[in-house]
């Protein structure tokens, strides 16, 4: 026993790498001190006992054949720890390099003290509030469970629950610390004993604090260091269990502490209400998910109302028709669900008016079928055409209009995600970039790299540009607005990430790890594969019948029709706007160079009316790639120069060509005539 100063035990569950990313920031950390390093695998199905093995043969490895839950795992590896301090550490965390030397440091100083927690950060820099806090009394739990701690975290009588009226930068003595990171001295364990193994999950970290302090042993809060916690990573897939775990943790915190100490109605009256307040949970994260279907709901009963109004003058007949109205939205519903917009395309326009336009057929099929549950066919096509306008109109008003942008400034999101800065030298920063811009449909628009090599800065990488260095990294994030910040764990210590964590806490960047060999992307909210890009469809779908042909009919119809509405107000503004003209060459979709002279003063539409003309003749088209001078397309794949298009949209002159590039397979592959008509409304609103 003698040999060991500290025992680090981590309870393991389907979090592999979490778990991978945390040894190697432990291996760091442990450098100089007599360790010993537990892993209790709880029967991951993911592999993280057999990355364990190969990776880190120094660790310790206890497999279960069964998820036996955090108390009863820890408890495993502390009948065997054999060191003079013991950390109780959880997998999908990162420690600092000091986290160790100075947490023992504090203790060796103060013997009274039983058990310490550090600073502990959110991905995003914030703290974690659950890092400190006191025990729920009947009026903590009252403050807390009525909200009174979230409106008054400044007070000391309404925000003892997470202590936030004390400054998180200084050392305090505290009731509770989180049991994500917990080091406690073996004197304190050998008398307090074991975890609690009636708490499965939640709520052992908060009783084991008691018994510490009923036992006499000072619990500190020493910030002076950092662990960075991605929090509840292992209960991702089963939240309705994450839950009750958590309630019913707190119910039996409340009646082994407070039964004898408050009465049995104090007890009864902290249980009821923790129950009211698990049920509202349950209830906030459920009106959450159907947010988006009960708004499309309303926007159908808006369009059907307005439909009858249309057709018959009145509302007389809505109350007849509330069984067809329920059969009818039921249709489009489903048609939504099942093209995605309830989940990873919630915002998408070219989905929810596919599945409008989906539902618009079988509705109307009904009225042939079905006279039962059969709206007038006028009323049927108004609803259909008011919902392919309501449901697709908010849609895009929601992810916002393109905003005007400065020379030499790009729009902070895109089409493709949210907007992400890399961190590593050329070689790894290189790497990431490419395995990102080779899905077309990623989840990040890279604005920037920021280097750890000052001469780099300046250069372009893959297509980037190398924007700083790593020292000016919280500078770099707050001026580029960054909402992603992703490090290449390779070349940078874990020490170092945290500190810039620390560094960049209240710009609402969310970071985010790529592992040594850059195959994954460790954040938050999720972990993204990239070792193996995702099978796609290479059928370009722009090509695919009908296509061509509802794009053509499209540029003809739209086209004669401005043509004509719009010769009027063009003979006027000819004599109105007198003045300079300029000359527009670009080449078309065949490889043949054209030359227009056209207007430079006046309104945009009354300078690019002469090329309407050019969309008639088919030189053109409304969407498209830019009009540029030089050659278009790689050889093999030729479109139409645009009005308007996705690199218009998306950022013109300042996108690299890699960018552009992507946008244009993504155009390729993606097309839609919807996808057509919500370029053209984002380009008349922008």
């Amino acid at each position: 026993m003698a040999s060991v100063d500290l025992s680090v035990i981590i309870v393991s569950y389907n979090v592999r790498d979490f778990l991978e990313q945390c040894l190697f920031s432990l291996a760091s950390a442990l450098e100089g001190i007599r360790h010993e390093v537990w892993v209790v695998d709880n029967a991951s199905t993911d592999g993280s006992a057999a990355m364990v093995r190969r990776r880190f043969p120094w660790v310790k490895l206890l497999e279960n054949r069964e998820n036996l839950g955090f108390a009863r795992a820890n408890n495993q590896a502390l009948r065997e720890a054999a060191g003079r301090f013991i950390c109780l550490l959880n997998p999908d965390t990162l420690v600092k390099k000091d986290v160790f030397e100075r947490l023992l440091t504090f203790m060796r100083e103060h013997p009274e003290v039983g058990m310490v927690g550090c600073k502990i950060l959110n991905p995003d820099g914030s703290l974690q509030l659950a890092c400190r806090r006191s025990f729920p009394t009947p009026w903590v739990a009252f403050t807390r469970l009525v909200g009174l701690s979230y409106l008054f975290p400044r007070s000391r009588l309404f925000g003892r629950y997470n202590l936030t009226y004390l400054d998180p930068d200084e050392v305090h003595e505290v009731e509770a610390v989180s049991g994500s990171f917990m080091l406690f001295r073996r004197e304190a364990f050998e008398e307090v004993g074991l975890l609690d193994e009636s708490f499965f999950m939640y709520g052992e970290d908060l009783d084991y604090c008691y018994r510490f302090r009923t036992a006499g042993w000072k619990i500190f809060y020493v910030p002076t260091t950092q662990v960075v916690h991605f929090k509840g990573e292992s209960w991702k897939r089963s939240e309705l269990d994450r839950l009750r775990h958590f309630y019913q943790a707190m119910r039996l915190f409340v009646r082994k502490h407070f039964h004898r100490r408050y009465g049995i109605l104090v007890v009864w009256g902290l249980t009821l209400a923790i129950w009211i307040r698990a049920a509202l949970s349950v209830l906030g994260r459920f009106l959450h998910r159907v947010a988006l279907p009960l708004v499309d709901l309303a926007f159908m009963n808006v369009s059907l109302a307005l439909g009858q109004i249309l057709r018959f003058g009145g509302l007389m007949h809505f109350r007849s028709y509330l069984i067809v109205d329920l059969v009818y939205s039921s249709v489009w519903l489903l048609c939504l669900y099942g093209m995605g917009v309830y989940g990873r395309f919630r915002f998408s326009a070219v989905r929810a008016g596919s599945a409008v336009l989906a539902g618009l057929l079988i509705n109307a099929t009904f009225t042939y079928f079905f006279k039962q549950y059969a709206f007038s066919r006028a009323v049927v096509l108004y609803a259909g055409v008011l919902n392919l306008l309501f449901l697709t109109g908010w849609r895009t008003l929601a992810l916002g209009w393109p905003r005007r942008v400065a020379p030499g400034e790009r729009s902070r999101r895109t089409l493709f995600g949210r907007r992400t800065l890399i961190v590593g030298d050329a070689n790894s920063g290189r790497a990431i970039v490419e395995r990102l811009h080779s899905q077309a449909d990623g989840l990040y628009d890279i604005a920037g790299l920021i280097t750890l090599n000052p001469e780099e800065v300046g250069e372009k990488v893959a297509g980037v540009p190398v924007i700083g260095t790593i020292d000016q990294a919280s500078e770099l994030i707050r001026r580029e607005k960054a909402e992603e910040v992703v490090f290449a764990t390779d070349k940078i210590s874990h020490d170092r990430i945290l500190t810039v964590i620390d560094q960049a806490a209240g710009t609402g960047a969310s970071f985010k790890l790529v592992a040594d060999n850059f195959g994954v992307i460790i954040g938050k909210a999720s972990i993204d594969r990239i070792d193996q890009l995702p099978m796609v469809d290479l059928e370009y779908r722009l090509f695919t019948p009908p296509n061509p042909h509802l794009k053509r009919a499209l540029d003809l119809t739209l086209a004669g029709f401005l043509l004509v509405l719009g010769f009027p107000p063009f003979a006027v503004g000819r004599i109105v706007w007198r003045g300079e003209e300029r000359e527009l060459e670009y080449v078309d979709h065949r490889g043949k160079t054209h030359r227009r002279r056209l207007v430079a003063t006046g309104p945009r539409w009354y300078r690019n009316y002469p090329l309407l003309l050019d969309v008639l003749r088919g030189n053109l088209s409304f969407v498209g790639r830019e009009l540029v001078p030089g050659p278009i397309g790689d050889g093999r794949v030729r479109v139409k120069p645009g009005l308007t298009g996705l690199v218009q949209l998306y950022g013109g002159q300042q996108l690299t060509q890699a960018e552009k590039e992507r946008y244009h397979l993504y155009y390729l592959r993606n097309y839609s005539l919807l996808l057509d008509v919500e370029l053209l409304l984002r380009a008349l609103f922008s």
